[in-house]
């Protein structure tokens, strides 16, 4: 998988992790809560991991 596809899809799962958790705490849902900050958690690693596969990839 290219750096920019880790990128996006970090971006995709940072976004519902935050839909989650306003969710769970407008709901007052703990366990929708903990797993949009979950998710939140799984982006951000996933463009960490996209922005390292792309200055790898450069000269």
């Amino acid at each position: 998988m290219s750096g920019t596809k880790d990128k996006v899809k970090g971006m995709a799962n940072e976004a519902m992790g935050n839909v989650k958790q306003g969710v769970g705490k407008a709901t007052d849902n703990e366990r929708l809560r903990a797993e949009g900050e979950m998710q939140e958690r799984k982006g951000e690693a996933q463009q960490i991991k996209g922005k390292v596969k792309d200055a790898l990839k450069k000269p």
